[in-house]
């Protein structure tokens, strides 16, 4: 239908653009701070990988898969790093969680892997209900921006507990409190 190639359109024209944007924070990444975190090229790595796939293939079904890929693939090396003993979200993010022990980066690595399935598990969902047959593309891109990014604002808030409970913030208050008192 003539609605539905309008919105493919313009999802092609918006993965162009998130391209470009990532591909210019890789470089401005470069130029200002002198290297690239690992998640910033890990990032721009799949946006432009999976970005290219969704131009060459101008595939609804496609566009609508690919969010089920990128979480199962997410979900998949956190959960088997946490298996391993190992937090590959340590890698990532260290600079943004300083402080936080060993344990702490296992349980953070677990909970986003098991919401990472279940971000996985309600794209198949909603994929299923607002397929591209039943003209409802629209519809599933609307609740891809408005349901699936404040649900991960909301987990992400609903991990603060547990990431202070393991260290995060500690030595930032240690420092503050041994700074002498400015006169």
């Amino acid at each position: 239908n003539h609605e539905g190639v309008g919105e493919v359109a313009a999802v092609i024209a918006g993965t162009t653009t998130f391209m470009l944007a990532a591909i210019i924070a890789l470089l401005v990444s470069k130029l200002k701070l002198g290297r690239i975190s690992p998640m910033l090229w890990l990032s721009t790595a799949l946006i432009v990988f999976f970005g290219a796939l969704t131009i060459a293939l101008r595939d609804p079904f496609f566009i609508q898969i690919k969010p089920t890929a990128i979480y199962l693939l997410f979900a998949v090396v956190l959960l088997v790093g946490v298996w391993r003993g190992k937090s590959y979200l340590k890698y990532l993010l260290e600079a943004a969680f300083e402080g936080l022990n060993e344990e702490g980066w296992r349980k953070l690595s677990r909970n986003w892997g098991l919401f990472f399935l279940a971000l996985a598990a309600l794209n198949e969902v909603l994929r299923q209900i607002y397929n591209v047959q039943n003209d409802n593309f629209g519809t599933w891109i609307s609740l891809k921006l408005w349901l699936f990014m404040p649900l991960s604002f909301l987990f992400t808030f609903t991990q603060l507990p547990m990431l202070l409970k393991h260290g995060l913030l500690q030595e930032a208050e240690g420092e503050v409190l041994s700074d002498p008192p400015h006169e």
